[in-house]
């Protein structure tokens, strides 16, 4: 009798994916979609293109909220696929980077404003470099 044919048929039956496997075009457009919208985010913050970065910041903004809906609707009616999680996990992990990123930018540029343009300090001395009667509590002057 021989073994190997029926084991070799058997090897070629694919079994079929759970549903909470099964690739759903809507979630892969979607999270593309995110991807695509942080790469583009990405490369207008590395080109400090503001205009760009405010286009892809709220393209990357709406893309997020549908990704959230369909995402939220995939796990109440079968699941995500493990890989689509690992994905959406890692997209996550850039837009925390990226506003991480951003926030360390805004305040190295507060700091570079603050000594380019420091604010007005109370002078304690006129011009003149006598100290400023206003500031010292008003003495008087013979």
């Amino acid at each position: 009798m021989d073994f190997k044919a029926p084991l070799a048929a058997h090897s070629m039956i694919s079994l079929p994916m759970p549903a909470a496997e099964a690739a759903d075009p809507l979630l892969e457009q979607t999270l593309a979609a995110v991807e695509a919208e942080l790469g583009a985010l990405g490369e207008a913050l590395r080109a400090r293109d503001a205009a760009a970065i405010d286009m892809h910041s709220s393209e990357l903004h709406r893309a997020l909220a549908r990704a959230v809906e369909r995402f939220t609707h995939a796990a109440r009616s079968g699941g995500v696929p493990l890989p689509m999680r690992h994905r959406l996990a890692s997209a996550s992990g850039q837009v925390a980077a990226q506003r991480e990123s951003l926030a360390r930018a805004t305040a190295a540029l507060d700091r570079a404003i603050d000594v380019l343009m420091p604010r007005e300090a109370p002078a304690l001395y006129s011009s003149a470099g006598m100290a400023d009667s206003r500031l010292l509590g008003g003495t008087l002057q013979a």
